[in-house]
């Protein structure tokens, strides 16, 4: 019989997960090196670009050569943790810090925003789904409303205790609350509208996208709000995921603790936005995004929509310290933009490369052509590999890739 998450953990599933503990907790010795790199990335100082590797979608094809061991259904997810860490330190050529701790949520719940997106799914396996809109007029806008924010802390203490007695012998286990904070607000929008009609409403129902983006924005700061006064906010100049990849070492801004909002970092994107000029998008995203980024100490903008044409616009934007460069963007346009270090130049390497017949001189000569460019102008370069939603069964081409860019990086900075 399968054991599930409710059932006692037994004593082969606690072995299995002192011995990641302890692996991982030894593969923290090189932070110190690391943590100071990207504080001097993430201070705009120079030095040769950083680079990280983020197999996402991915995992599953890596996972199927190393499944999850534990019989235990709950312990999966603390499992899946440590082995990816440990998977990423022994494979990948990059340079990840390895989380010193285990940090988890102190219980907070939140309520939804009053309208729910409803979707037409797939029948493949991870396929894509389709819009359904819900939000069709300006009084379907004003249902709208901030989520509620509650703490449940018998609940997170539970679950504090349940890490702790699992692996704080090795690892450090703290309670945190929100440390991450990205506002999408064009995808909100586009799912409670649909993409299509979205495009249309630029042109023909401009009044319902700006009393949409209005109420999120609205309720985003109230939201915002909540946090603050519930004592939640956590400081993130730490290894936490900023923006669209990079991290938040720095020390302008504090790594742990309660914080006001003016002491962390934050992002913002508008991804459904790549298909739509500079002016639809300084119009629609631009100044909604930019009154809840003003909340805080730096910001990070921009995920897979190309932003070569409006760099001046995103840089404009409150606190901007990182700016995410796609595949699909203007690479030498960017980086004149960049240049100097104006801010961290977070390119994004065609991941699809790592799909069908993996050409090492293709992957080679993309990285190579972008390192060029940005040590022509001086850019703070890091390179981020995400969106890696398949490597055809052969984990290795990670690993391949990741060895790739250390070969170049090193080529042209030593």
């Amino acid at each position: 019989m399968t054991a599930t998450a409710t059932d006692p953990i037994t004593s082969t599933d606690r072995a299995i997960i002192t011995e990641l503990a302890q692996r991982y907790a030894a593969a923290c010795t090189d932070n110190e090196r690391l943590i100071e790199a990207w504080t001097r990335h993430n201070m705009l100082q120079g030095g040769k670009p950083l680079m990280l590797l983020f197999p996402e979608g991915g995992w599953c094809e890596i996972e199927a050569e190393n499944p999850m061991q534990c019989s235990n259904t709950r312990l999966h997810g603390l499992e899946r943790h440590l082995r990816q860490g440990l998977y990423e330190n022994q494979h990948f050529a990059h340079d990840k810090v390895v989380s010193p701790s285990i940090d988890v949520n102190c219980g907070i719940r939140t309520s939804g925003w009053g309208l729910e997106a409803e979707w037409t799914h797939s029948a493949a396996e991870r396929g894509a789904r389709r819009f359904k809109p819900v939000l069709h007029t300006i009084d379907d806008a004003e249902r709208i409303t901030a989520p509620t924010v509650s703490v449940d802390a018998v609940a997170g203490a539970a679950d504090l205790a349940w890490h702790q007695d699992l692996v704080e012998a090795h690892i450090p286990v703290r309670s945190v609350g929100i440390k991450q904070i990205g506002y999408h607000l064009m995808c909100q929008y586009t799912a409670w509208r649909g993409l299509e009609e979205t495009m249309m409403d630029f042109y023909c129902e401009p009044d319902l996208v700006h009393a949409a983006m209005q109420r999120l924005v609205a309720g985003h700061q109230a939201l915002l709000d909540q946090y603050r006064a519930l004592g939640l906010l956590n400081g993130n100049a730490d290894n936490t995921y900023q923006g669209t990849g990079g991290n938040g070492w720095c020390t302008d801004l504090p790594d742990h603790g309660p914080v006001a909002s003016n002491q962390m970092w934050s992002s913002a994107e508008s991804q459904e936005m790549a298909g739509v000029g500079p002016a639809q998008h300084a119009e629609f995203c631009v100044p909604y995004e930019s009154q809840l980024l003003a909340n805080f100490g730096r910001n990070a903008y921009g995920c897979c929509e190309p932003l070569h044409d409006r760099i001046e616009t995103v840089l404009a934007m409150p606190n901007m310290h990182r700016v995410s460069i796609s595949p699909w963007a203007d690479v030498r346009r960017s980086a004149e933009a960049l240049a100097n270090h104006r801010a961290i130049f977070s390119w994004k390497p065609n991941p699809a490369l790592l799909c069908g017949s993996f050409n090492q001189d293709a992957v080679r000569a993309d990285i190579a052509t972008t390192i060029a460019i940005c040590a022509e102008h001086n850019c703070q370069l890091e390179i981020i590999l995400k969106d890696t939603h398949c490597c055809d069964r052969e984990p290795w081409r990670f690993t391949r890739w990741s060895e790739i860019c250390r070969e170049e990086i090193d080529r042209v900075w030593g």
